[in-house]
């Protein structure tokens, strides 16, 4: 087999997490190190569910009304006047939905001879979650509460599952910052939002094992940004290394080359940036998003030829997100194509 790997981030279109896991399963299954439940129901627009839930929380009012037909089109929350918001209030439900797709998970690995393969459990970061829900103003000084309940949710599911457990962090906000902040001011914009991600990984257990996804966003398939060059992500990912908190295995970090219905660019000076992880620890592999349905798979192995010379080492296959906003048939030309670079 080849030794590369292929990473699916989370999302995939089916009618419940057994069949999103066994199509999963049954087309790449032989090339994954984690899978995940499939994320199906109001799951599969990542935090969405998340954050209209709000509309019942006794802490909070409805600022904007927002039915999510694009990114400028959601509903912006505060805080009750002499109301707090806080951890203890808070459910994102990632322990219930893990807890109930674990077992179909075990079943499902051993059906189809994945010894070895672990359960993947994504988490929004708390700057992510507080800034959809509360806008610019309020995402600094509300992050706080939602790392919190994300923190008791994450030990919730590490007490039944252990090292069989690997959580994905998801960070679209802070890719998209970096990319938005003026070239001269990148690094450092990127270590002052490092500083505040990290703090998710260091509250989990000692020995929780960790991997991170980076994201330009996927709301109806289609990206917040797209990124003119690898230089946004390459920062973040620096700066994150340096970063990156003792005893919390962090495993892999997943870049986003493609954008939701973009393909990845064929340009080889976009991914010239990459050169500077060459020095990426051989403990933490590199998935590189870039597998899309629209795009010769010609110019999908280019691309991955430029990507792994840029980094000197052999990476991982992976969509740029989460398979849940595509049709049936595009998730599974996807699956299709991603086995065909992995073999490449």
């Amino acid at each position: 087999m080849s030794p590369r790997r292929i990473h699916l981030v989370g999302s995939y279109p089916a009618a419940d997490a057994h069949q999103a896991m066994t199509v999963m399963a049954s087309t790449v299954g032989p090339y994954l190190r984690t899978l995940a439940d499939g994320e199906v129901g109001a799951r599969r627009n990542w935090i969405l569910h998340v954050i209209d839930g709000l509309r019942e929380h006794p802490d909070v009012e409805l600022r904007t009304e927002g039915n999510w037909s694009d990114y400028d089109d959601r509903p912006v929350f505060r805080v009750r006047r002499g109301h707090r918001l806080t951890a203890a209030s808070l459910r994102t439900g990632h322990a219930a939905a893990a807890g109930e797709s674990y077992e179909a998970f075990k079943e499902i690995r051993a059906e189809h001879g994945l010894e070895g393969v672990s359960f993947q459990v994504g988490i929004p970061g708390d700057l992510d979650l507080a800034l959809f829900s509360f806008g610019p103003a309020g995402a600094f000084t509300r992050r706080g509460a939602f790392r919190g309940a994300l923190a008791r949710e994450i030990a919730e599911i590490s007490r039944w599952g252990g090292r069989d457990v690997l959580f994905q962090l998801e960070v679209p906000a802070e890719l998209v910052m970096v990319a938005g902040a003026p070239r001269p001011l990148r690094a450092a914009v990127a270590r002052a939002l490092v500083r505040g991600m990290v703090k998710q990984a260091a509250a989990a257990p000692a020995g929780t094992r960790f991997g991170v996804h980076l994201c330009v966003g996927d709301l109806g398939n289609r990206a917040l940004r797209r990124l003119d060059d690898v230089g946004p992500a390459v920062s973040l990912v620096n700066a994150l290394l340096r970063a990156w908190p003792r005893g919390r295995p962090l495993e892999f970090v997943h870049v986003p080359l493609a954008a939701g219905d973009l393909p990845p660019p064929v340009e080889a000076g976009f991914y010239r940036g990459l050169a500077s992880l060459a020095a990426l620890p051989q403990g933490v592999r590199f998935a590189a998003g870039l597998v899309h349905e629209a795009q010769e798979e010609a110019d999908q192995r280019r691309i991955l030829g430029l990507v792994e010379s840029a980094l000197a080492r052999t990476v991982d296959v992976s969509p740029a997100c989460g398979l849940g906003r595509r049709s049936a048939r595009d998730a599974r030309r996807v699956l299709d194509r991603a086995v065909a670079l992995a073999e490449s």
